[in-house]
């Protein structure tokens, strides 16, 4: 069916998540993103936006009101403590 959407396992969900993340806690890096700069650095503006929205959900991507987004305080620390 053409409206079907395709099944993206949770594991490659992850993974797609982790990439967006890893990009945005970057070192030379941290800094406020747009969903068209990730986009552009992953391929992908599905992939990205929806690991924003999954990110976002679990409080460690915020959203500014005029379209930026940054890491939050607990996934920066939680980098800094696993390296």
């Amino acid at each position: 069916m053409p409206d079907e959407q395709p099944v993206v396992s949770e594991r490659a969900r992850y993974a797609n998540e982790e990439t967006v993340l890893d990009l945005m806690l970057g070192d030379e890096r941290q800094r406020p993103w747009t969903l068209h700069e990730l986009a552009l650095d992953i391929g992908s503006s599905g992939i990205v936006e929806d690991a924003i929205d999954n990110l976002h959900a679990a409080g460690l991507v915020h959203k500014t009101s005029d379209g930026f987004l940054f890491a939050s305080r607990p996934a920066i620390r939680y980098r800094e403590i696993t390296e």
